[in-house]
C-alpha cells in the first residue's frame, strides 16, 4: 500500500487514532491489527529467548568450548543481571514513546537495536557479546512495553473480547518462545554458541519486515508522540539523552578499566536500581498533577498487582537460568531413545504455553462477564509458578552433586505447571494494566509492568548465587512456598481488589 499524504506530513491518520469498530473480527474474531503485533512478537520472542536459553550455558561453558568459564552461580546471576537491564530500559521506552517517538516508531527502532544486538552476539569475541547485549536490552525496552500498549489501543475498555485477545497475543509470543530454543539450542551445542545468536538475528529481521509490512492496520498509530513535548524541550531532551548515554559509557569503561566496577558490583548496582525505580516510578505516578483522583484510586491496586508479578516471574525466569543449568547437569537427555539438547527443555514451556493460550483464551470468551475476576487470575498464576517450583524438591532430594539424573518429566511437568500460571498471570496482567493506566501515562504505566520484570530479576541475580552453595531440595522448596504465599495473600485481598479496580473484571 503506498504511502498517503498523511503518512509524510506528520499529521494522524484518523482511523489510526482509535479502536476499531467492534465488528472487525478479521483475525479469529479480533482485530486484524493483532495478526501485524503478534507476528512481530513471535519474532522477537524467538530470537530473545532462543538467546536466553542457551545463554546461562555459554556463560558456565569452558573457554575451551567457547564459552566464557563462569561457575553456574555467576553464570545464573549475570544472565539474571542481564534481564534486569533489559526491563529497566522499558522505562525510558516508555517515556521516549509518549513524549518523543510516539508508540510505532519506538517498536521499530527498538526492533532494530533488537535485531543489531544480535548480530554482534554472532561475532565470536567476549567484547562483542557484552556490546550485544547492551543493544538488545536498549531495543528491547523500546519495544517491550510499547507493542503491549498498542494491544490494548486495539479494544475498547469495556470489549469483552479483550482479555481473549491478550490471550492470543500471548499464545503467539509462545510460539517464538517454542521455537526459538529448538534453533538456537541445537545450532549452540552443535555448532558453536554464536551459531545460536546468529539464528536470533535472523529471526529479529524476519520480524520487522513484517511489522512495516502490517503497519496499516495498527489503532493507535501516529508519527508523533501522544504527549509529545514542545519542539525546544524536545531538543533539549534528545541531546541530553545522547550526552547521558555517552557519559555513562565513557564513565563504565573507565571505571572497568581501573578494577573499579566488577562483573559482581555492576550486579549489585543493577539490582539496587531494580529496587529504586519502582519506588520512584510509583511516587511520580501518585503525585502527578495530570492523574486524576479516579485514576489514582486505581493505581492502588495495581500496586498489589504489581508485586504479584514480582513473585511469579522471580520463578519464571529461573526456567532460563537455574532451571537449564539443573537440566543441564541433573537431568536425561534422551526420550525414547532420541538424544536432544538440554537446552530444549526451554522450548516445553514455550509449548505448553501455545497449547494452553487458546484454552484459556476460548473459556475467558466463553464465559463473558462471568470469568474470574483478574486479580484471581493473577493469584492463581503465581500459586501455580510455586507449585512448579516445590515439585522439583522431590526428584532432587536425596542426591547430592552432578552423579543422578532425573528423569525428563519431571522437568516437563514444572513446566507445564509454570506455563499455566504464564498464561493466566501475563495476559490478564497486561490487559488489566492497560486498563488501569492514566491516560497521560499511557505506555509508560506498561514499562511499570516491565519494571515488576526488572524487580524480579534484580531480586533473582541475587537469589541464585546461592543456586551452587545449598541444596536443590532446599533452593527449590524455599523459593517455591514464597511464591505461594504471595498467591495466597492476593486471594486474599480479592473483594478489597474488585472493589478498587473498577471498571476492570
Amino acid at each position: 500500500m503506498s504511502r498517503t499524504a498523511s503518512d509524510t506530513d506528520g499529521s494522524p491518520e484518523p482511523e489510526a487514532e482509535q479502536p476499531p469498530p467492534e465488528d472487525d473480527h478479521a483475525f479469529l474474531g479480533h482485530p486484524r491489527g493483532l495478526a501485524t503485533l503478534s507476528g512481530l512478537e513471535v519474532w522477537e520472542r524467538f530470537s530473545f529467548l532462543g538467546m536466553q536459553a542457551i545463554l546461562v550455558l555459554y556463560f558456565a561453558d569452558t573457554v575451551a568450548n567457547g564459552g566464557l568459564g563462569m561457575n553456574p552461580g555467576t553464570a545464573a546471576s549475570v544472565s539474571a543481571a542481564y534481564g534486569t537491564m533489559v526491563y529497566l530500559a522499558s522505562v525510558a521506552g516508555g517515556w521516549l514513546a509518549d513524549r518523543i517517538l510516539g508508540s510505532y516508531r519506538a517498536v521499530l527502532w527498538g526492533g532494530i537495536l533488537i535485531a543489531c544486538g544480535h548480530y554482534a552476539m554472532a561475532v565470536p569475541t567476549a567484547a562483542m557479546t557484552w556490546v550485544g547485549l547492551g543493544l538488545i536490552s536498549a531495543g528491547t525496552g523500546l519495544l517491550k512495553p510499547n507493542v503491549a500498549t498498542m494491544v490494548g489501543k486495539l479494544y475498547r475498555t469495556d470489549d469483552d473480547r479483550r482479555d481473549a485477545g491478550f490471550a492470543l497475543y500471548y499464545m503467539s509470543i509462545n510460539i517464538g518462545a517454542f521455537a526459538g530454543p529448538l534453533i538456537t539450542g541445537w545450532l549452540g551445542e552443535h555448532q558453536g554458541w554464536h551459531r545460536g545468536f546468529s539464528a536470533a538475528a535472523i529471526g529479529m529481521t524476519f520480524g520487522l519486515i513484517q511489522y512495516v509490512m502490517g503497519r496499516r492496520h495498527l489503532a493507535g498509530r501516529r508519527h508523533s508522540a501522544e504527549f509529545a513535548l514542545a519542539p525546544a524541550a524536545m531538543r533539549r531532551a534528545v541531546w541530553r539523552i545522547v550526552a547521558g548515554c555517552v557519559a555513562f559509557a565513557v564513565i563504565a569503561t573507565l571505571l572497568a578499566l581501573a578494577g573499579r566496577l566488577t562483573m559482581d558490583r555492576f550486579v549489585d548496582l543493577l539490582t539496587l536500581v531494580s529496587v529504586i525505580a519502582p519506588v520512584v516510578y510509583f511516587a511520580v505516578m501518585f503525585r502527578s498533577p495530570r492523574v486524576t483522583a479516579p485514576e489514582r484510586g486505581r493505581l492502588r491496586p495495581y500496586v498489589v498487582l504489581f508485586f504479584a508479578s514480582v513473585a511469579f516471574n522471580f520463578i519464571l525466569f529461573q526456567a532460563y537460568s537455574t532451571m537449564m543449568l539443573l537440566a543441564s547437569t541433573n537431568a536425561r537427555t534422551t526420550i525414547l531413545g532420541f538424544d536432544f539438547p538440554a537446552s530444549w527443555y526451554a522450548s516445553a514451556l514455550g509449548a505448553f504455553e501455545v497449547a494452553l493460550a487458546p484454552v484459556v483464551a476460548a473459556l475467558w470468551a466463553r464465559m463473558g462477564p462471568r470469568q474470574p475476576h483478574a486479580s484471581n487470575k493473577i493469584a492463581i498464576g503465581v500459586i501455580l509458578g510455586g507449585l512448579s517450583f516445590l515439585l522439583m524438591v522431590i526428584p532432587t532430594s536425596g542426591h547430592d552433586g552432578d552423579a543422578y539424573r532425573m528423569a525428563a518429566w519431571w522437568i516437563v511437568g514444572s513446566y507445564l505447571l509454570l506455563g499455566l500460571g504464564d498464561v493466566l498471570l501475563e495476559t490478564s496482567g497486561m490487559s488489566a494494566t492497560t486498563k488501569l493506566a492514566p491516560k497521560a501515562f499511557s505506555s509508560q504505566t506498561m514499562a511499570l509492568w516491565f519494571l515488576s520484570l526488572a524487580l524480579a530479576n534484580g531480586i533473582q541475580a541475587q537469589v541464585v548465587k546461592l543456586y551452587d552453595q545449598v541444596s536443590h531440595p532446599v533452593y527449590f522448596g524455599v523459593n517455591g512456598a514464597v511464591a505461594v504465599a504471595v498467591g495466597l495473600a492476593v486471594l486474599a485481598l480479592a473483594p478489597w481488589l474488585r472493589r478498587t479496580m473498577h471498571p476492570v473484571h
